[in-house]
Formats: C-alpha cells, sequence, structure tokens
C-alpha cells in the first residue's frame, strides 16, 4: 500500500468513527459549552472552540466567539490543522505561517492571530476534531497550558465515548426487545390454534392442553430470558453453551409446529444423519433459529407440501438445512433477506402477518454462535432452502474457517 493509500484509508477510518458518534450537526449542549469556557479560562484566551472535522467541512459544538457559524470550510479552518499531530498545535504567530496568511480567519481584521488546539483522539487513535483557543494578538502557551488543555480534550473525548456507549446499550436492549417480542408470536399462534380446536372439538382438549403447556413455557423461557438480559450492566447477548442434542430438538420442533402445519396440511419430515454428535451451542437462541425457519418454511409454503428438517455432519461442522416447496426467491430477495423490516416478493400463503424481523434476528443468532446461514433458491416457485453450518465445538477462532465452506 503506497503512503497515499494509507493516508486515505486512515481517513476513511477516521470519519466512520466520527460518524459514530452521531455529533454532527447536533445542538449546544452545556457540557461541552463548559469544557471550551475551561480552555478560555486557562489560556485568557478571547475565544475557544469544541470542533469536529467532517470530509469537507468543520462543525463547530462549542462556540465561544463572534464567529456567528456552526460550521466552516475545512480548508479554511485552522483547528484542521490540529488534528493532524497527536500533540498539541500552538501557533504563536499566524502571520508567520505562509500558507495561512490567506485563510480567511486569519486576514479579516481582529483575524486569529494566536491559535492552540488539541485534538480529540479516539480510543482507536483517530483525530475527529479539536478542543481551540486562539486570540487576535500573537502569543505563546506554557507547558502547564498545554497539559491542561491536553486534559480537557481527554475528557472531551470520555464524554463522546460515555454518549457512545450509552446509545448502544439501548440500541441493544431494543433489538433485544425485538428478538423476545418476535419469539413470543409462534408460542402464541399455537395456543390460539389450540383454542380454536377445542372449542370445535371439546374430545381434542387432553392432546391441545399439552401443547398449550409447551407454548406458555415457551414464552415464559423467553421473558425470563429478557429480564436476565435487561439486568446486566453489559447488554451484549449472553451465550449459554451447553451440549445439544439435534436429534432431540428437532422432535421438539415437531411438537411445537405439528398444530400449525396440520391447518395448513403441510407435511414436516426429519433427516437426521445417524450417529450425530451433540453441538456446543446455547440451547434457547438455537430453538430460536429453529422456530424461526420453520415458521416462515409453513407461513411462505402452500397448503399440502412438505417442509423438510435435515442435519448432517461434516468434520468440525454441523449443517442444517430446512428446505421447503414454496414460493420461492428472486435476485432482489436474496439481497435483502436478511436485513430488518425487509419486504420480500413472497407472502403468506394462510393470511399470517410478517413483521420483516425473523431473519436478521435468525442471522444475528447464527453469528453467535460463530456460525453461517445461507438461503438457496432456483427463483419464484421452485422452494427456498435455508442452510446453516454451526462449529460442533464452540470457538472463536474457527470462524474464517466456517466463511470459507460458503464460498
Amino acid at each position: 500500500m503506497t503512503t497515499s493509500e494509507a493516508l486515505k484509508e486512515n481517513e476513511a477510518r477516521r470519519l466512520e468513527k466520527l460518524r459514530e458518534y452521531n455529533i454532527l450537526d447536533t445542538h449546544t449542549e452545556d457540557t461541552f459549552d463548559k469544557m471550551a469556557l475551561m480552555a478560555l479560562q486557562v489560556f485568557e484566551a478571547q475565544s475557544a472552540f469544541i470542533t469536529f472535522v467532517d470530509e469537507d467541512r468543520v462543525f463547530i459544538k462549542s462556540n465561544l466567539s463572534q464567529l456567528p457559524h456552526n460550521e466552516v470550510d475545512r480548508r479554511a479552518s485552522i483547528s484542521s490543522i490540529a488534528i493532524l499531530d497527536d500533540e498539541v498545535t500552538v501557533i504563536n504567530d499566524t502571520n508567520e505561517i505562509p500558507f495561512l496568511k490567506n485563510s480567511p480567519l486569519v486576514a479579516l481584521d481582529g483575524g486569529v492571530r494566536f491559535f492552540a488546539g488539541a485534538p480529540l483522539k479516539s480510543p482507536e487513535g483517530y483525530n475527529v476534531g479539536a478542543v481551540c483557543v486562539c486570540s487576535d494578538e500573537p502569543g505563546s502557551a506554557t507547558a502547564t497550558q498545554i497539559e491542561m488543555l491536553r486534559i480537557i480534550a481527554k475528557i472531551i473525548v470520555d464524554k463522546l465515548e460515555n454518549k457512545l456507549r450509552y446509545r448502544k446499550n439501548v440500541e441493544a436492549q431494543v433489538n433485544l426487545m425485538n428478538i423476545a417480542l418476535h419469539e413470543i408470536k409462534n408460542p402464541l399462534a399455537s395456543i390460539k390454534l389450540a383454542n380454536e380446536i377445542i372449542q370445535k372439538d371439546p374430545s381434542a382438549a387432553g392432546r391441545m392442553t399439552e401443547m398449550i403447556k409447551s407454548s406458555v413455557i415457551r414464552i415464559q423461557n423467553k421473558l425470563d430470558e429478557l429480564l436476565k438480559q435487561s439486568e446486566m450492566e453489559d447488554k451484549e447477548m449472553v451465550m449459554l453453551i451447553e451440549e445439544v442434542d439435534i436429534n432431540d430438538m428437532f422432535k421438539r420442533l415437531l411438537n411445537s409446529f405439528d398444530l400449525l402445519a396440520y391447518r395448513k396440511n403441510q407435511v414436516i419430515e426429519v433427516h437426521c444423519e445417524d450417529n450425530l454428535p451433540a453441538v456446543e451451542a446455547d440451547r434457547t437462541k438455537l430453538s430460536d433459529i429453529l422456530h424461526n425457519l420453520l415458521s416462515n418454511a409453513i407461513k411462505y409454503s402452500y397448503h399440502g407440501s412438505t417442509i423438510k428438517l435435515m442435519a448432517t455432519h461434516h468434520e468440525d461442522y454441523m449443517r442444517i438445512e430446512v428446505k421447503d416447496e414454496g414460493q420461492g426467491l428472486n435476485r432482489e430477495d436474496v439481497g435483502r433477506l436478511f436485513t430488518k423490516f425487509a419486504k420480500l416478493s413472497s407472502k403468506p400463503t394462510g393470511k399470517e402477518t410478517s413483521n420483516g424481523l425473523g431473519l436478521s434476528i435468525t442471522k444475528s443468532l447464527v453469528e453467535l454462535h460463530k456460525g453461517t446461514i445461507e438461503a438457496i433458491s432456483e427463483g419464484k416457485e421452485k422452494g427456498t432452502s435455508f442452510i446453516i453450518l454451526l462449529p460442533i465445538k464452540y470457538k472463536k477462532e474457527i470462524e474464517e474457517e466456517i466463511n470459507s465452506l460458503h464460498s
């Protein structure tokens, strides 16, 4: 990689980090203004700014000056110079810097003569902006002032990181709620259907009671998982890894979906390779994955069709396939299949509802297991196969090997 290419790549990553903070074009905040005021007082300067350097402009988050704007062209901004160095930039007299003489902020009456700026350096090492002070007379900075400006810059970055962590925690919590609510829909549908059958045929109450009991337990388990997750300080998904028997899990799936398939006169076939080893997985999350895929297969397949659940063992990986004879996928469907709220060409065949979250949730859960998922369809009206590859042993190191199996 050439020096020019390296600089472009670093700038792209710097801008990515800047956007991750979600700070551009936001309103003034008291916390940032106090940091700017502290810098102003330390230097006994005339103006102070907290700026963030975008691709072609500089956004001024805190503006303690007579400047009426909240952004300036990056080429005209002196603060954009401060992000070029990890140390505090001090310019005693801008008139002595040839390339600054023609800067609009320097050339105008009462323009900037003294400047000091400390970069706002992210934990990853990207200078996303600067805290700056300036005056219209030449000046200098003491070692103490420079150190204080560096400390203020660090406090500002800590504030940015705290806001970022909070936002990610909220997003993770919302995502967790979406997952839980989505997973509750299937057992609720089973309970509703069982109730309808009992009303039509009271003699079926015994068998339906077991179905309702199983669905209630599944809802309770999902709510318990949600409560445990919400109590944790770190809202990332927690994996409770144990050995899971795929044969046994398939049998439980059949019990859960027997009624839904029966209503559409569908047949669910199970094909498991002999002597399948147990797979190390989070039992609840793996069950959620298979529930989502089988629910989709039933929902989008025609009345009287066959759905196949298959599992085979390939060296260090388990291959699980859910194959249906449904409406299939076109090229556009495949491209957006695993995105949130995806709208596909296929429609439920039994007036079921869909919120577009199921497959995006499924993909996230598969990836938590260091596995991969893909959908294969020869086209519309030719059915779809969802293929999952899961490591038999749950290890982070084998993620790349799994990915290579699909390439």
